[in-house]
């Protein structure tokens, strides 16, 4: 044994850069070629690597430290034989395969003996073949790394590192990092995740600490927009949406409510359009009876429903909750604007029942009453299909008998549907015949 110095061989055209990771301490038995620092400049991370085995005698260096060719980084107590190993040439030297270096060629430390070309550059994820990538990406211009070292250990254990959170200086990634995430992952519930639904498994969001940008509030979200949250993801990114966009002529159907408006008062009822879609809207549902159905869990059959239950987005201060009218094939106008109103007064007074939300065939969620002219909403799941609606404005239409435009009004329909269960001309022809029985308030009488 021979106490030997090792020291920081040629890292390309830096002269000094910052020692990020010190991997070894004194008393530590290391091969040739373990990784004893991990240098960061601007563009890239290297690992250094033992030039010969040993002991470790005492570590000159320490995280923080800028490095430069030439610096001492340990004392090394060498085993008889590598001195005579190193002397060699580097052109004699016969190098080993490395799977470090196959998984991340660029990121590789050059051969003590050996001046490398270039500096080595940084390996975007996009073009690293591995699954483990090299970098993640942690917030909007900064990147966290992960050396050689720790990327064959995620490797061991099928880790891809862009799911892993940094905690090590710089945005490092450190071996207690993945070991977090697989224990994170293996506590996580099975059997209940958006991949074993039939859908894409999505990869978790950057964990970003937002204020370093500036002053920050957080704010707990309701419990409801926690339930409607997670149903929303699940609903878009489990069934495939294809939003249809038409346009109702409501001039003679608006006219008519407000005639009705005093029976309506009479029984305490204020009749809204929206009585009015949700009946045109159960006459398109029993023309086209795909809309009024339900996609089987193992996506083999179709189920078609015998009843006509609709449900309708209700804003509350907590969130958007869907109270649904049943059996409203059974029910006129008057009856179904009853309904409205009760249950929107228990939506916003949080009375509403769970059966009161529950058994819906179609939704109908209206922002006539805020504006917008053309939205896209999303399927209320196990639903296939969902009307969205804007605000209606006068227009000017051309009328073929008098040769002249009038003034009409337009009310905006917006109709996403599970392109799973229905086509494009199935979509069309739905919101062709909404539009129909909207233009023509006697044919919400048959």
């Amino acid at each position: 044994m021979a106490i030997k110095e090792v020291l920081v061989p040629d890292i390309g055209n830096f002269d000094s850069v910052d020692v990020i990771e010190v991997l070894v301490k004194a008393g530590d038995t290391i091969a040739k070629d373990d990784s004893l620092i991990t240098l960061e400049s601007d563009k890239a991370s290297m690992d250094i690597p033992a030039p010969f085995a040993g002991t470790v005698k005492e570590v000159k260096i320490k995280v923080g430290d800028k490095a430069a060719q030439g610096g001492l980084i340990l004392l090394l107590d060498a085993e008889e034989g590598s001195s005579a190993a190193t002397a060699q040439p580097a052109a004699e030297e016969k190098p080993a395969p490395a799977p470090v270096a196959q998984a991340a060629p660029a990121a590789a430390v050059p051969e003590p003996t050996r001046p490398a070309p270039e500096p080595p550059q940084t390996i975007q994820p996009q073009a690293t073949p591995n699954p483990i990538a090299a970098h993640v990406e942690t917030a909007p211009g900064k990147q966290a790394h992960a050396s050689p070292s720790v990327r064959k250990f995620a490797r061991e254990l099928g880790v891809n590192l862009s799911l892993v959170s940094a905690s090590g200086p710089k945005n490092r990634i450190l071996q207690s990092d993945v070991q977090a995430f697989v224990k994170g992952e293996l506590n996580k519930p099975r059997g209940g995740g958006v991949a074993s639904a039939g859908g894409i498994a999505v990869i978790q969001a950057p964990v970003i600490d937002f204020s370093q940008f500036g002053g920050t509030e957080t704010k707990p979200l309701s419990r409801i927009k926690k339930l409607s949250g997670a149903n929303l993801h699940r609903n878009w990114v489990t069934a495939p949406h294809v939003t249809q966009f038409d346009e109702a002529d409501i001039t003679d159907l608006e006219d008519f409510r407000k005639s009705m408006q005093a029976d309506a008062e009479k029984r305490g009822v204020k009749l809204t359009m929206l009585a009015f879609l949700i009946k045109a809207s159960v006459n398109a549902l029993r023309t086209y009876p795909n809309f009024n159905a339900s996609l089987s869990p193992d996506g083999e059959n179709l189920i078609l429903k015998q009843y006509f239950n609709v449900g309708f987005a209700c804003d509350t201060p907590d969130g958007l909750v869907v109270p649904v009218i049943r059996d409203v094939n059974r029910k006129d106008v008057l009856e179904i604007a009853a309904e409205l109103g009760e249950l929107s007064a228990k939506a916003r007074e949080r009375k509403l029942k769970v059966e009161e939300m529950q058994g819906g065939c179609f939704t109908i969620s209206s922002l006539g009453g805020i504006g917008g002219t053309a939205f896209t909403p999303i399927i209320n799941c196990p639903e296939v299909a969902i009307l969205g609606v804007s605000r209606s404005s006068i227009q000017p239409v051309f009328n073929s008998k008098i040769k002249e435009f009038e003034p009409r009004l337009i009310l905006p329909l917006s109709l996403s549907y599970d392109h799973r269960v229905i086509d494009g001309a199935d979509g069309a022809r739905f919101t062709s015949h909404l539009r129909m029985m909207l233009s023509d308030v006697r044919r919400l009488l048959l």
